[in-house]
């Protein structure tokens, strides 16, 4: 593997855990897209640095477990505005 794509895949593990970011919001901060942010936290990491595989997974978990709640929100925003 390339060393900036290894050197990549920790910053965005890092970041995700740091800020208890999602996907998209990572995808967003390091200029990927939410593909490239998923595999790497989700494949390539793993076998870059375990320890920070499960923090990340278990980040990615509770954000996964939540996303209904969030989207329930922004679109009682939408609509909130729209009167």
């Amino acid at each position: 593997m390339k060393d900036y794509i290894e050197e990549r895949t920790l910053e965005i593990g890092k970041y995700i855990i740091k800020n208890k970011s999602t996907v998209r919001e990572a995808a967003k901060v390091f200029g990927v897209s939410k593909s490239t942010v998923h595999k790497d936290v989700t494949e390539r990491l793993e076998n870059i640095n375990p320890k920070l595989y499960k923090e990340v997974k278990e980040v990615l978990e509770k954000n996964k477990a939540e996303r209904h709640i969030r989207g329930g929100n922004a679109t009682k925003k939408k609509y909130k505005l729209g009167k």
